[in-house]
């Protein structure tokens, strides 16, 4: 298990104190912004006065409209630096309102839901609400790129191996105490999500040359040369033109063959680079900050390409696209024709490609992978009383042994925590299942979620909602959510059978499953319920798997009997107030003994 950080300051007093200070510095910068755009009407005014009486009344020099000119160059410049001032303010403010909105629990609805990220038929993605609104997703969701939001929506899909647990565990403890990182990255251009689109990008930067030919750019640059002495020469009368057209005709001759490629490449480098700049921004962060994790620094090690950091190759080519650019300037564009300008920059473009473009795949997994580390260092420093779990070797069994688990998508002050222990064989004591009983609302449902949810944190390297939790690598399997579904044309009890065989199978591979089933086989009749249900949890049992089932049948409570000691009954209890029930959500152990359902009918009317 990873050592608890240093005391670190409370999160919400630190977050609205932080709020305060940048809501003050974006007021601060609104009022420069608005006393700097008067300054600028006020220095055109000034230079149209000064016009009108130098040439219209003579009364002054011309010369002394530099006055303006420069001032009015100068207000430009400080204009800009001070909108950028004040938008990184305000998205600094944003960052610390979010914050203090998950820190206060407010936080459902406001986020990134990652809707496009649930499979249905994922084995437990829809039961443990990972994605959609109020989900674990939209509670942890903190990256600005479309990669950082695939890679934790990854991490939540699928468990990690121990080692990577660890590594990521290693890494989300270094970058805990890094707000001002996190507030870094959270100020970064607010078309960050909108303008990256990976898959394109890696793309354009992987695909075939266009212009693969080296001696077509040899050509083009000697054409150039030529062209720029005949003008040179021309103008100063040493030839004759017919010798500076036939260089023009050379030049259109080789670059009218070339010019759908050419702007093929153009119009390709225009958006990749873009979208690069972007990038750009987080990989100078990775590259800058110091790191000792062997995760963070396997990750910026990864980033250099023959021995250059990425950002300065994103420079490079933002450097040719300014270039590019050039050939907008009305007087500059008769020239880059006979410069072939175009050209030789498509094929500087295509060099480019060739050396950095096999690398670009790699720079945008670090970032997502560097963003997604940063959503789970911030979830811990908001989080500072939940522990890192212990995942350790399976030798011995599968285990999940933990005390005060709660949920982390309920407030903690009226959360109410439970202790759960599954146990393998070779793991000592304890059953390898759990059959939960109790009445609708009572809680089943909701421990089950509980043992899910942090398995999953767990597995992706984050802080646990528990005092502690211990754990061998599983493969969680879910049955909490399971739908009829009219286009399929299956029933709700077909498509249960059909994950539950799902689940089966999983004892098949490692790791073995942690199943999570309930109110198992509900569509069907009480007898062939309780054969089924005893089969599938004796086969479960059997293959090596651990978990837990949900019933309100007290029937099907005498599984446990049958196969303790590898199973036990626990249950949960309600009470009958006034006509209104009550929970105290505390698993207990042994079999539910009372049932309020009759008194419950009769106190909301129901003839009984």
């Amino acid at each position: 298990m990873v050592p608890s950080t240093k005391a670190q300051p409370d999160p919400r007093a630190e977050y609205a104190r932080r709020l305060v200070d940048r809501q003050a510095e974006a007021a601060r910068q609104a009022r420069l912004d608005l006393w700097v755009s008067n300054a600028r009407l006020a220095t055109i005014a000034a230079a149209a006065l000064m016009a009108w009486l130098a040439w219209r009344m003579s009364a002054i020099s011309p010369w002394w409209l530099t006055a303006p000119a420069t001032a009015f160059l100068a207000l430009v410049v400080t204009h800009g630096r001070v909108i950028r001032s004040r938008l990184r303010a305000e998205r600094a403010a944003a960052f610390y309102e979010r914050g203090l909105a998950r820190v206060e629990h407010r936080w459902a609805g406001h986020g990134d839901t990652g809707e496009r990220f649930l499979d249905e038929a994922h084995l437990y993605a829809a039961d443990l609400d990972l994605f959609g609104r109020g989900s674990l997703f939209e509670l942890l969701c903190t990256a600005r790129t479309r990669e950082g939001e695939a890679a934790l929506a990854a991490w939540l899909l699928a468990p990690a191996s121990s080692d990577d647990v660890h590594a990521r565990q290693e890494a989300v403890q270094e970058l805990r105490p890094r707000l001002d990182l996190r507030e870094v990255l959270a100020s970064l251009g607010a078309d960050m999500r909108a303008g990256v689109h990976p898959a394109a990008l890696a793309a354009w930067a992987t695909a075939p040359a266009v212009l693969p030919s080296r001696i077509n750019r040899i050509v083009a640059l000697l054409l150039a040369v030529v062209g720029a002495a005949a003008l040179a020469l021309w103008w100063a009368g040493a030839i004759g033109p017919m010798i500076f057209a036939a260089t023009v005709i050379a030049d259109l001759a080789f670059a009218l063959p070339l010019r759908a490629r050419v702007l093929r490449v153009i119009g390709g480098a225009d958006a990749a680079s873009h979208d690069l700049v972007l990038v750009s921004t987080l990989l100078r962060c990775l590259e800058d900050e110091p790191f000792a994790s062997r995760r963070l620094v396997e990750l910026r090690a990864a980033l250099d390409t023959g021995g250059m950091a990425p950002s300065r190759r994103i420079a490079t080519l933002g450097r040719l696209i300014e270039r590019l650019d050039t050939r907008r300037n009305q007087l500059f564009l008769p020239l880059s024709y006979l410069l072939l300008w175009a050209t030789q920059l498509a094929h500087a473009i295509e060099s480019w490609r060739a050396t950095s473009g096999p690398a670009v795949p790699r720079w945008l997994a670090a970032v997502g992978e560097f963003e997604a580390l940063c959503a789970l260092a911030s979830y811990a420093w908001e989080n500072p009383e939940d522990p890192f779990p212990e995942v350790v070797a399976a030798e011995g069994g599968p285990r999940f042994d933990g005390d005060g688990l709660g949920h982390p998508l309920i407030p903690p002050d009226v959360c109410v925590r439970n202790d759960v222990r599954l146990v393998g064989e070779g793991r000592g004591e304890g059953p390898r299942a759990l059959v939960v009983s109790g009445s609708n609302m009572s809680g089943k449902s909701t421990l089950l979620r509980t043992v899910g949810v942090n398995a999953v944190l767990a597995f992706a390297g984050a802080p646990v909602r528990a005092r502690r939790l211990s754990l061998t690598p599983l493969a969680v399997g879910a049955t909490l959510r399971v739908h009829d579904s009219l286009q399929a044309g299956t029933s709700r009890f077909y498509g249960e059978i059909t994950r539950l065989r799902k689940i089966v199978d999983l004892t098949a591979s490692t790791p073995p499953p942690l199943f999570l089933l309930d109110e198992m086989l509900n569509g069907t009749n009480s007898r062939d319920r309780r054969i089924g249900a005893e089969a599938v949890l004796r086969g479960l049992i059997r293959r090596g798997a651990i978990g837990l089932v949900t019933t309100h049948d007290l029937a099907l409570s005498e599984i446990a009997d049958t196969l303790a000691p590898r199973a036990a009954n626990v249950h949960f209890e309600d009470h009958l107030e006034h006509g209104q029930m009550t929970f105290d959500y505390v698993c207990r152990p042994g079999v539910m003994t009372k049932s309020n359902a009759l008194e419950l009918m009769r106190a909301v009317g129901l003839d009984t």
